[in-house]
């Protein structure tokens, strides 16, 4: 990290808290305008688990019964955040028995008592956005009995949120974090009696946001498809806030909501879940059903990429693929060397998946999970199809930046009657080793079948003098290389006998064989599945294959093809029926 962005970090820090200090000299809010409805939804399980002491914040537990939420030592800054956010009120409002009324006026009461003078984590434009739509969603659930002075202590602080959001919510980073603040600053002013005024600047500057963030076919410069989703999901609330208040959304922030319905809809597998791909989940459970019945948008996902990927639909089965560059710095800090990976989903059961983000695992972790072989696709031995870099501060945090990108990413659809495929192509091997990836995939039209073909080869003569190059360092051995397909931890994989194929079981009862032309190595071998919101990476396996490019043309053909279904597939079809709306 550089002395310039330590003392420009710093300088952030300490400006939130001179403004945040200030703005609780404000005039108190009197009241709420009207009765504010809530609209984020939380889990009834991680709300038993808050009440119960165990705290589950950025990949991190620490079991404390009875014991406030303000008195745990955060073991890193993203677990800091998390509790500063307050999203987890969502999840003791999905409880909503006397307990958890109990944990949400002990805890709002003491945050309010500690950091009204604007010390903490907390006071930074998104988190201070994403508190106030909670405070706001929940007051009636916090305010009852209260006696007046902890509710003219509430309304004191909503109003010097909503002050601190006027002045600092143009120094929250682009996307995600400045659309939070934003939502927060309209929320507070339609909710809160003398705020009013601060509406119209807010919604100038979301309109302006949804228009310089949001591409022409509603993507995110990140291509990270979770992120995508928050965004829509603020948005949406935003439009429905105004609504409600007898406003009108600016037309740039309905047009984004109308380019993001079909966009998100296009990442979503069959199961319902969204593509893993650049930082991304597959999303919280109902969250992507229920933001896209909140639009009310009914437009379906049109051919080609939506914000760089490419989905496949057959049958029962979908594939989603990373059909383009990874996101640009200083875009996105948390891109991944994906290029040309992909995910298959049969029906209502994950098959072939990426490994995943690993941020709240730890450093190590969140670097393993960017690298290209945590994910399916081709990979040459010890590079990634992009490099990770330097190290610099983003948001107080220190994030490796992913230099050596592929420059040049080709993609062409295939049309071969019923059957729908494409054959893509990057760069990303071509100035270490003069090699070209070049992958072309077939789905059958009944979804039942999926061919795939990897290739490396060399395209110029400046090519062929590069690779001539490695296979000299390399003894005229060559060039080693792995195709892997990570699977899902329900899936159950045998290595048949002979290792000519691999049986892939899934819990549907649907059974799944991966077979291969003999060019290559066969092995089933250890993966991880990471998953937000679990302690550790969940244990899998993954097919691979490996071989070694020899010449300037080396190709590895492979199949997945459907082998059997049982009665257990007919009630995934009828569950698919309902998700897929």
């Amino acid at each position: 990290m550089s002395r310039k962005d330590d003392w420009r970090e710093k300088t952030i820090r300490r400006m939130n808290r001179v403004h945040a200090w200030r703005a609780s000299r404000t005039k108190p809010a009197m009241g709420f305008v009207s009765q504010p409805e809530p609209k984020s939804m939380g889990s009834f399980a991680k709300g038993r688990q808050l009440i119960a002491g165990n705290f589950l914040f950025a990949g991190h537990l620490v079991e404390a019964p009875r014991t406030s939420i303000w008195d745990i030592a955060p073991p890193t800054p993203d677990f800091a955040e998390d509790l500063h956010g307050f999203a987890w009120l969502d999840d003791l409002a999905a409880v909503g028995d006397v307990n958890a009324r109990a944990c949400t006026h002990d805890w709002i009461n003491e945050w309010m008592r500690r950091h009204m003078n604007g010390s903490g984590a907390g006071w930074t434009p998104d988190l201070t956005g994403r508190r106030l739509i909670r405070w706001i969603n929940h007051a009636l659930f916090f305010l009852s009995g209260q006696e007046s002075v902890t509710s003219d202590a509430f309304y004191k602080t909503l109003a010097q949120q909503t002050i601190f959001l006027t002045r600092r919510w143009h120094t929250a980073s682009e996307g995600l974090p400045r659309f939070e603040a934003l939502t927060g600053l309209i929320y507070a002013g339609l909710s809160l009696q003398g705020m009013e005024d601060h509406v119209a600047p807010a919604v100038k500057a979301l309109a302006h946001e949804c228009d310089a963030r949001i591409d022409a076919m509603g993507g995110l410069p990140t291509r990270n498809p979770e992120e995508l989703l928050e965004v829509f999901t603020l948005l949406t609330w935003a439009a429905s806030a105004l609504s409600e208040a007898g406003r009108v959304a600016d037309d740039a922030h309905l047009s984004a909501l109308t380019r993001i319905a079909p966009t998100l809809r296009a990442l979503r597998h069959s199961d319902g879940g969204l593509a893993r791909f650049h930082g991304g989940g597959r999303g919280a459970d109902g969250r992507l059903d229920h933001a896209l019945a909140a639009s009310g948008s009914r437009e379906a996902a049109g051919e080609g990429l939506h914000m760089g990927y490419l989905r496949l639909h057959a049958g029962r089965t979908s594939i989603i693929t990373d059909a383009a560059p990874p996101p640009a710095v200083p875009v996105s800090f948390n891109a991944h060397a994906s290029t040309l990976a992909f995910e298959m989903t049969s029906g209502r059961r994950p098959v072939i998946v990426n490994c995943g983000s690993g941020a709240t695992f730890g450093p190590d972790w969140r670097r393993a999970g960017r690298a290209t072989p945590s994910h399916s696709t081709l990979g040459i031995e010890g590079f990634s199809s992009s490099r990770l870099g330097p190290k610099t501060m983003v948001g107080g945090h220190l994030r490796e930046l992913l230099v050596d990108v592929p420059t040049d990413v080709r993609i062409e659809m295939r049309d071969g009657g019923k059957d729908v495929g494409f054959v893509g192509g990057h760069n990303g091997y071509v100035s270490t080793h003069g090699l070209t990836h070049v992958r072309q995939i077939d789905l059958s039209h009944d979804g039942r079948g999926l061919a795939g073909e990897d290739t490396l080869a060399t395209i110029t003569g400046a090519d062929e003098k590069q690779f001539d190059r490695m296979m000299d360092r390399q003894k005229l051995q060559g060039i080693p290389f792995q195709v892997r397909f990570h699977l899902h931890p329900d899936v159950d994989a045998e290595l048949d006998m002979g290792g000519a194929a691999v049986s892939i079981a899934l819990k549907s009862g649907e059974i799944w064989v991966f077979r291969h032309d003999g060019r290559a190595t066969l092995s089933l071998e250890r993966s991880v599945y990471l998953e937000k919101g679990r302690l550790k990476p969940r244990a899998s396996k993954q097919v691979v294959l490996s071989a070694a490019a020899m010449d300037y043309a080396t190709r590895v053909r492979w199949t997945l093809a459907k082998a059997q279904e049982t009665p257990n597939t007919l009630r995934d079809l009828e569950m698919d029926d309902e998700t897929l709306s």
